[in-house]
């Protein structure tokens, strides 16, 4: 590193630490505070809780599947400027959304605009900690950006409640345009990695955002359409639910992609993805981990949310505090384990953290009872906090350390791809879980009902078939009373609307825990050794 880089070290540390962490913060807010306000932006959209969790899915997806090509990008036009673009378009995305009268127009903004402007900055973020920061601050740089991103975790929940009950979660957004405003003119003061005489790989960033995009949609749909036999008066494809079409093709073109990229590698050509990366025994692991973290937590995060403001009928800032424990535990294990325990072996901490999450979340669906409240998510929360803690003070560290510095940024991109790819395919799986328990329980309920006309049993088969909103029972029995059904049967469906809730969120929390336990399985590949210890891999 020449003397200017050593003296922007010196002056601006902080400053470029403090825009890096806000872009971080920027990045993470989004789903978090989403999470919280869901029944209310529903309602104010005008849609319903399937139409807020495909938003979630397509942010998290539009993400992960341009988060490679978002990094190559960077590589190309130097980072700063990849940044600052990157800002640009998230912000004209935030200013949409804070202005979407409709689904069409958040998903424009929100899912679209914010998702291609994340996968320019989330890369940059981590090849210019890399720039800006001589290898022995570097370790204590990345740990700052991820514990400003575990900040946004946290305090997602209660800003999005706050605001979203005491004015619109439309405020939100706009704050967010306000903070671009303010980082884009600090920009300058960072010191910039050039740009790489590097050709983009089109072919490749065309087959990864396919492979991905028709894997995730097909998940995203099968609580409607079914996974395997189309449900009645669903589409069809060749005797089959089209889900199981997507699902195949998509995973078709993915392996497409790794013949296209190792042949690339091959040929001694600039691939998207050096494919050889993945055969280092300790970044797959810890990209792994970071898949299966990211599946757990987003199922979760869709599901107790929903617990608390529809089957509860919390206001977004009660649901916001009910979340607090998890926040609070997941901030001071990721901060605390690194400062109490440094020399603490990867491999136990992720495995205790693990069981950590699976023992929270099984309280959590053994509590979902009729007479539940709002107290029964306070001990869960704080163990689930505790494990996604303990899985985050580790595993950046785990992947950065396993390759040469010189290919932070791509660690970064791949990183960032196994994250989001999670989080969105966890939104898909859990909500599909949650829609199609919902549905096949009202119909039973309705059908077992002495209360319930036999006319209006067949009339709610068909008209359910296709899927169920999640509705609190205030929604649903105003809604009945509008459509002039008769009191005594109206009553038979908000019971079995009741019952069939509680039971769809047994299902979807009992799915996050198997998936918890499958994570188990791969703990194998993160070292034992702490990072940077003399002895570390001795054992591999």
């Amino acid at each position: 590193m020449g003397p200017h880089t050593g003296q922007s070290i010196g002056s601006r540390a902080t400053l470029v630490l403090a825009t890096l962490s806000a872009g971080q913060f920027l990045m993470t807010l989004d789903s978090s505070v989403m999470n919280v306000s869901m029944a209310m932006v529903a309602s104010d959209l005008g849609t319903t809780i399937t139409g807020i969790q495909t938003a979630i899915t397509l942010y998290t997806l539009v993400m992960a599947t341009l988060m490679i090509t978002g990094g190559k990008i960077g590589s190309i036009v130097g980072r700063r400027r990849a940044f600052a673009i990157g800002l640009v378009v998230y912000g004209a995305g935030s200013l949409t959304t804070a202005l979407a009268p409709n689904l069409t127009v958040l998903l424009i903004g929100w899912s679209l605009l914010e998702g291609i402007g994340a996968a320019l900055i989330m890369p940059a973020i981590v090849a210019l900690v890399a720039s800006n920061f001589p290898p022995e601050r570097r370790s204590s740089a990345y740990g700052l950006v991820a514990a400003s991103g575990a900040i946004a975790v946290a305090a997602g929940p209660l800003i999005g409640g706050a605001v979203t009950t005491f004015a619109s979660w439309r405020y939100v957004f706009a704050g967010e345009v306000v903070l671009v405003l303010v980082i884009l003119p600090v920009l300058r003061r960072i010191e910039d990695t050039p740009p790489s005489r590097v050709r983009l790989d089109i072919i490749g960033s065309l087959l990864s955002v396919l492979g991905l995009g028709l894997v995730v949609f097909g998940v995203l749909r099968s609580g409607e359409w079914g996974w395997l036999r189309n449900r009645p008066g669903g589409p069809e494809m060749f005797g089959l639910s089209p889900v199981f079409w997507l699902v195949v093709s998509g995973l078709l073109v993915v392996y497409a992609f790794m013949r296209w990229e190792a042949r690339l590698t091959r040929l001694g050509r600039e691939p998207l993805l050096d494919t050889r990366l993945l055969g280092n025994r300790q970044l797959s692991g810890g990209l792994t981990m970071f898949f299966a973290q990211f599946l757990v937590q987003a199922g979760v995060f869709f599901a107790v949310p929903l617990f608390l403001s529809v089957v509860l009928e919390l206001s977004a800032l009660q649901t916001g505090i009910r979340l607090l424990p998890l926040s609070i535990a997941l901030l001071l294990a990721a901060v605390g384990i690194p400062r109490v325990r440094p020399h603490a072996s990867p491999r136990r901490v992720v495995r205790l953290g693990l069981g950590s999450m699976i023992i929270g979340i099984l309280i959590l669906a053994a509590g979902m009872s009729p007479g539940a409240n709002a107290g029964i998510v306070a001990v869960p929360m704080l163990l689930m906090g505790l494990g996604l803690g303990a899985l985050a003070s580790q595993l950046g560290a785990v992947t950065v350390s396993a390759v040469p510095d010189a290919r932070s940024a791509e660690v970064g991109g791949l990183q960032n791809t196994a994250t989001n790819l999670g989080a969105s395919l966890g939104t898909a799986l859990i909500g599909s879980v949650l829609i199609s328990t919902l549905t096949a329980s009202i119909i039973a309920g309705i059908q077992n009902d002495p209360r319930v006309p036999e006319t209006v049993q067949q009339q709610a088969e068909t008209d359910l078939a296709s899927g169920v909103p999640f509705l609190s029972d205030t929604q649903l029995d105003a809604d009945l009373r509008d459509a002039g059904v008769d009191p005594n049967t109206a009553s038979a469906v908000v019971d079995a609307n009741s019952d069939a809730r509680l039971e769809a969120l047994q299902s979807a929390l009992s799915v996050a825990a198997l998936l918890a336990v499958a994570a188990l399985f791969g703990t194998g590949r993160i070292p034992r050794r702490p990072v940077g210890s003399d002895e570390e891999n001795a054992d591999e």
